[in-house]
């Protein structure tokens, strides 16, 4: 096409101009005519205003769009153009452009190039954007396929927690005994859904009742397995041992023998002669029990060193008895509970155990039990659980 041709042709045209990010035409409106960018540049783009949207390219001063609509038999647009900068273009309408094809028909032989041309560049962006759908689409069953195993996992490992903990129930008592001179309370708050902390109120030979307590060092389904054989061969020598300390002493040489790893547990275990009212109790570096007089008076029991089970043979264990007179409470309990912190972090301690049994004097063991768990937890007020918590409570009634 000779050059004062078109000159001649682009002064006849109108000139439109558009803001960045105003769109001369949308995908599926009907076109009527194609642009050629003057100034500055436009976006030809799929799916605009999607997350699908897809950026076909970019026409600068001197290139043309539009013009599928022209040739299309509904003059359909098939894509939306859109300004990227502040650009000034000009516009034929379907009318020229039918006139300058007749009178200068080579130019539909360029026109079909440059077609052609955009053509081959919209399908590699098309394979290009396919391919990259189809890595993050790959990419996302591959998460999904993780997160469903892990769900498996997770849902297998809860129903053996479950199974555990039911294990871990049955080897608490389901009923405490009560006597016409002493009443018995027991409480256990697991750290986790199974824990190493236990107890248990027997009866035995000769009018007399086993009182157990113990705390495995650490938590969770280790301590668990632990703690169900400890309790196993404390129960079986307590059939046959004489003393309490006999039957530490006979514990520890089993579990130090069979033991194949560091674990190891503290324990008081007593013997209540319901007829002396005396409770003889060895302690395998447990806590010391407190003892709550009628009066209010709270004293911690006295103790010397011992060792924990578990640890090694021989053991050294110290060996008490107490006297419960009428109105006494004997507590026992493991150090998750003077451990116990608040949201802000301070301790619970011996010294608010004490002050509240003070007030507690009038209750049975379950409630004094009861009492001390619920304000416990009232202290705890939602913070963390680091550990355990098991109380035991003897009433000379």
């Amino acid at each position: 096409m000779p050059k004062l041709d078109l000159f001649q042709l682009v002064n006849e045209l109108p000139v439109q101009e558009y803001k960045r990010g105003d769109y001369l035409f949308r995908e599926g409106e009907h076109g009527d005519s194609l642009y050629v960018v003057r100034d500055g540049k436009v976006e030809i783009i799929l799916a605009a205003d999607t997350p699908d949207e897809m950026l076909l390219r970019a026409c600068g001063p001197g290139e043309y769009v539009g013009e599928m609509s022209l040739m299309m038999p509904k003059g359909t647009r098939t894509a939306s153009v859109r300004a990227r900068d502040d650009s000034v273009v000009w516009m034929m309408t379907r009318e020229k452009f039918n006139q300058t094809l007749q009178k200068y028909p080579q130019l539909a032989y360029s026109m079909v190039e440059i077609m052609s041309e955009r053509l081959d560049s919209s399908n590699e962006a098309a394979f290009n954007d396919l391919v990259a759908k189809n890595h993050a689409l790959q990419k996302a069953y591959d998460e999904l396929k993780a997160a469903q195993a892990q769900i498996i996992e997770k849902e297998r490992l809860e129903r053996e927690l479950q199974v555990a903990a039911d294990i871990q129930l049955s080897i608490l008592p389901d009923v405490l005994p009560d006597t016409e001179e002493f009443s018995f309370g027991a409480r256990i708050l697991p750290a986790r859904q199974v824990g190493g902390d236990f107890y248990d109120v027997f009866q035995l030979k000769d009018d007399r009742i086993g009182v157990l307590i113990g705390d495995v060092a650490d938590k969770g389904v280790p301590s668990a397995l632990f703690m169900a054989r400890a309790h196993a061969l404390i129960m079986a020598e307590a059939d046959i041992a004489i003393t309490a300390t006999e039957v530490m002493q006979l514990v520890n040489s089993h579990i130090t023998r069979l033991q194949k790893s560091t674990q190891f547990v503290t324990v008081l275990y007593g013997i209540l002669d319901l007829k002396t009212r005396l409770f003889s109790y060895a302690r395998a570096g447990h806590e010391p029990p407190l003892l709550l007089h009628p009066d209010g008076s709270v004293e911690r029991l006295p103790h010397s060193a011992g060792m924990a089970i578990g640890l090694w043979d021989p053991i050294t264990i110290d060996e008490r008895e107490v006297t419960l007179a009428s109105g006494d409470t004997l507590i026992m309990y493991t150090d998750g509970m003077t451990d116990c912190r608040s949201p802000e972090g301070e301790a619970f301690g011996l010294d608010r155990i004490k002050n509240l049994l003070s007030e507690l004097t009038k209750l049975n063991a379950q409630q004094v039990s009861d009492r001390l768990l619920e304000t416990l937890q009232g202290y705890q007020n939602g913070a963390k659980q680091d550990d355990d918590v098991t109380l035991v409570t003897i009433k000379a009634k």
